[in-house]
């Protein structure tokens, strides 16, 4: 088996037709997402873009189980999630997603290390394999020598990539980053989305990124824009590397 072929089968693919859901608010009932109709292979890479409200976070929810769909098919890896309920969806937001987020999300009392080991208590490991694997994510992202520090003591990629190393700890089909650059400078921000490239690479997991950033969303193989509750395909364009050149999108980052 090629290292392709087992990516290929690590990660989970993404297939929605007819999504439909809103909210309820004063003015009546909001539809955010509307007839949404989208494909992403297994192990692809999607940035999903849109203005303030478009319902990209919403999509997102959806996709990882956080949010059931009113309306319409969503698979993930096969499954249709819309169905799953109680334990079922549960393991399947624990084992099947990683999630990363904007705000990182951390315990400000737990150290790094105890951050990563509490999504791996989740998952039912036995409390020597959740610490195996926690050492093994924090080392592969650097972060091994920063492992006892409180969040506090750490800088703001330190913390995303403590985040990050939360949302790989179960070894997840699926990885979904909502605004993963959102708090770091330029430089913090073109490592984040570096090392979330590699890691798609080597664990074979599909990516989604929702961002505000055109250049981080041209750097995905599929770059989708929500716009008055429909997902359409935008201009497809090359990945481009940090300095805005163009580079082959099925190459290792």
């Amino acid at each position: 088996m090629t290292a392709d072929t087992a990516a290929s089968e690590r990660g989970a693919g993404i297939e929605v037709q007819g999504l439909r859901h809103g909210y309820r608010s004063a003015a009546g009932q909001l539809r955010v997402l509307d007839g949404v109709d989208m494909a992403v292979a297994a192990s692809g890479y999607a940035a999903v873009t849109g203005s303030s409200g478009a319902g990209k976070t919403t999509l997102l929810a959806i996709l990882g189980g956080l949010e059931r769909a009113q309306a319409g098919r969503v698979e993930v890896g096969g499954r249709d999630i819309a169905a799953l309920t109680g334990d079922d969806l549960a393991a399947y937001r624990r084992t099947t997603v990683g999630f990363v987020f904007q705000h990182f999300g951390l315990l400000d009392t737990l150290t790094a290390a105890e951050n990563v080991e509490l999504a791996a208590t989740l998952s039912g490991l036995t409390p020597r394999k959740r610490r195996a694997r926690t050492a093994e994510v924090l080392d592969s992202l650097g972060l091994g020598p920063r492992a006892r520090h409180r969040p506090a003591e750490l800088s703001g990629g330190e913390r995303q990539r403590v985040a990050i190393a939360r949302a790989l700890v179960n070894r997840p089909r699926l990885l979904l980053a909502d605004e993963p650059t959102g708090n770091l400078d330029e430089e913090a921000a073109a490592m984040v989305v570096e090392l979330l490239e590699r890691l798609r690479f080597e664990h074979g997991c599909t990516l989604v990124v929702v961002t505000h950033s055109r250049p981080l969303a041209a750097r995905a193989e599929l770059h989708f824009r929500i716009d008055g509750g429909q997902v359409v395909l935008a201009d497809r364009s090359l990945p481009v590397d940090r300095a805005g050149a163009a580079i082959n999108p099925g190459a290792r980052p």
